[in-house]
């Protein structure tokens, strides 16, 4: 791994619950959930972390300037503030899982690791694990050379496997209460327990020693850090320790009970030529696929229940005429022919197959005279239903777009851990780590 470093965090001042003040990373609002927050508390993060909506394009300089602005009057007005001595804080969230019903915990660290290239390296890389758009990239980038920080933590993976790092972490919150709490409006408790005893730290350091870092959700924004460094570099010597050369994150050990990964379903639109007719006819030796009748939900849960269709299966649904199926890839390894050199943890995922196959082999040549289709990202059944309705539900793709669904499984654990190990990307929007980690508990300066 990357050397780890404690860092001298800005955070919020006189305040030990954060709830009014803390945010979802910027990725998952939209402009409506942003005034939300707003409305709550004037000086809540997203003003700051969420500038110009929507993210996933660069907005107008004045937004970033504006930023840079209300961060620099929270410091000066003593609404955030700089620790006196670096720290690493432990980080606990507790929710409930997809079920609703069953309570989870996720603990991880956040600490400063070296901003380094991607890729395998000796005593540990960082590696990503899926592609990334180039639109967040140029929004973030306008961000962090406008305040000069770091606004929320990557959140990275680590194997942990002899358990070292994740039982420092329940012995440091065994010994006392939390530094700062708060509760954000998905119904996650997040705690904080600051650490700056320098051997702690030390033995935190030595569990990890060794371990790639897996990329679990941050991939723009690592790329971020990477290119201010680069543009750093280029303007002249940037010293050893400066604090652009650290980046921001939250480790989290593989084995974590709490490690939880939702789907990333799939909704297709914008097709001239489309019907679910034309398109199970343009699919024919391709796909398999049985009808499900009942509406998502069923199609959703039927999907769980078909285990004889294998690891790679998927459910269709058009919005049209409420028509449902389960389906798989026609043949097995469907996508060895075209990406020989990937490895089959890749070529079996599900959300490989939707891109390569559904979209680029069915819908753009067969039903939209080869042009691209629009693509929405949502990640439960009731968002899925949201977007057929009508609604810009912030996922993607904008109002009354959708046509078709496909409904995906989670991709699993291994299969990240495979795929990037093999210094190979999965698809974009391959994975979805839930809960989100908390926009506004620390923040890293870079000047």
């Amino acid at each position: 791994m990357p050397t780890v470093y404690p860092f001298r965090a800005v955070q919020f001042a006189g305040m030990a619950d954060l709830s009014s003040v803390v945010a979802p990373p910027y990725d998952v609002l939209d402009n409506a959930g942003k005034q939300r927050l707003i409305a709550k508390d004037g000086r809540n993060i997203v003003a700051i972390d969420l500038p110009h909506t929507p993210a996933k394009e660069l907005g107008p300089a004045q937004a970033y300037q504006n930023a840079a602005r209300d961060f620099k009057s929270l410091l000066a007005g003593g609404t955030l503030q700089q620790l006196e001595r670096p720290a690493i804080f432990a980080y606990r969230q507790t929710f409930k899982d997809s079920d609703g019903v069953s309570t989870v915990q996720r603990t991880g660290m956040c600490c400063c690791v070296e901003t380094v290239p991607f890729g395998p390296r000796a005593g540990g890389g960082i590696l990503p694990h899926e592609e990334t758009f180039s639109g967040p990239k140029e929004d973030r980038m306008a961000l962090m050379n406008a305040t000069t920080v770091q606004m929320s933590p990557i959140f990275g993976l680590h194997a942990d496997e002899r358990g070292s790092a994740t039982s420092l972490l329940c012995e440091v919150m065994a010994k006392g209460a939390p530094t700062h709490t708060a509760k954000t409006d998905d119904g996650t408790f997040h705690e904080v327990w600051t650490i700056t005893d320098p051997a702690i730290i030390a033995r935190y350091a030595a569990a990890l020693a060794g371990e790639d870092v897996f990329i679990a959700d941050g991939h723009h924004r690592y790329t971020t850090g990477l290119n201010y460094l680069r543009a750093r570099e280029i303007e002249g010597a940037v010293p050893a320790d400066h604090p652009a050369r650290r980046c921001m994150i939250v480790l989290v050990g593989m084995s974590d009970p709490g490690l939880v990964i939702w789907p990333t379903h799939r909704v297709l639109g914008g097709m001239k030529d489309y019907t679910f007719d034309a398109f199970l006819s343009a699919g024919a030796g391709l796909i398999k696929a049985e009808p499900v009748s009942g509406g998502l939900a069923a199609l959703d849960k039927a999907l769980a229940g078909r285990a004889d269709l294998g690891e790679s299966r998927f459910g269709l649904f058009d919005f049209a005429t409420g028509c449902g199926a389960v389906a798989a890839p026609a043949t097995a390894d469907a996508l060895a022919a075209r990406f020989p050199e990937k490895p089959r943890a890749w070529r079996e995922l599900v959300v490989a197959f939707c891109q390569y196959v559904i979209v680029e082999q069915i819908c753009q040549p067969k039903l939209n005279g080869g042009q691209s289709v629009k693509w929405a990202f949502p990640h439960t059944i009731k968002e899925v239903e949201e977007i057929g309705a009508g609604l810009e539900t912030g996922a993607g793709g904008g109002k009354n777009f959708a046509q078709l669904a496909v409904i995906v499984r989670p991709t699993p654990l291994a299969a990240v851990k495979d795929v990037s190990r093999a210094n190979q990307l999965m698809p974009q929007k391959s994975t979805f780590f839930y809960p989100k980690l908390a926009t506004g508990l620390f923040m890293n300066p870079l000047s």
